[in-house]
């Protein structure tokens, strides 16, 4: 049987030969060293009051609250940006991009765990288009048995790399790629989500998407409002479903 690849890999063509691929290991996770002095000194009640807004929003699936409890926003933001980082805001993370919003990684987390794929014990393999930061990764790393994060941007997978090596997350691979081609050697996905909107979803996620999972994605319709989208894929074919209103950055191609 092939090996997966280990954290981190690169697709070819990205500019470097893949690692060696690394064991996987479960989901277990190793402690994190201690947050640099000054830094997240009180991060663990800041996070708990976050998860108390994020459940008074609606936010009901437990595991996705105990995620979001667990992850350190503020090891994924720029330093001058630490005291923000348990607002439910957005924050810039370099290069015209930028950390979503907590109830958004929420809500978006909760809509996967929704999939019929997952209704019988949790999610199997994620496919993430938009690393960014690696934060949204590190809390997929708890709901997901392997998580499959794609970066097209060197300066992004870099800094993720960097801000995920601390936490020894066995079960998330980074991926330096184009997000709109997906990752075919990964699939099949029980869930895909993106952090990035297009006009439409490229039909190399609906392939690699297995049958019962969930595609959760913004997309630009008429106008340009960009809106929550999620696709069911059945045996039958592909069910769409268009929810709230939200805000991404766009959808783009290629390596940068």
């Amino acid at each position: 049987m092939q090996r997966r690849p280990g954290f981190p890999a690169r697709l070819p063509g990205a500019g470097t030969a893949p690692p060696r691929p690394a064991p996987l290991a479960s989901a277990a996770r190793a402690p994190v060293a201690a947050a640099p002095s000054g830094v997240g000194l009180d991060s663990a009640a800041v996070r708990a009051r976050m998860v108390q807004k994020l459940a008074a929003g609606g936010i009901t699936s437990a595991p996705v609250l105990q995620a979001m409890g667990a992850v350190e926003r503020h090891r994924f933001v720029d330093s001058a940006l630490v005291n923000q980082a348990y607002e439910d805001t957005s924050l810039p993370i370099g290069l015209g991009q930028t950390i979503s919003k907590p109830n958004v990684v929420a809500r978006m987390c909760e809509l996967l765990l929704g999939a019929e794929s997952a209704r019988s014990g949790g999610l199997g393999r994620v496919l993430e288009i938009g690393t960014g930061c690696g934060y949204q990764a590190a809390v997929l790393s708890h709901l997901a048995r392997e998580v499959y994060t794609l970066e097209r941007l060197r300066g992004l997978h870099d800094k993720a790399r960097h801000n995920l090596r601390p936490f020894r997350l066995a079960n998330v691979h980074l991926l330096l790629g184009d997000g709109m081609l997906g990752y075919a050697k990964g699939a099949p996905y029980a869930a895909i989500i993106a952090a990035a909107g297009g006009d439409a979803v490229p039909q190399a996620w609906c392939e690699q998407l297995a049958v019962g999972g969930r595609l959760v994605a913004p997309m630009a319709l008429t106008g340009g409002q960009q809106m929550l989208l999620v696709i069911d894929k059945t045996p039958h074919g592909l069910k769409q479903c268009v929810l709230e209103p939200v805000h991404f950055v766009p959808l783009k191609s290629g390596i940068a």
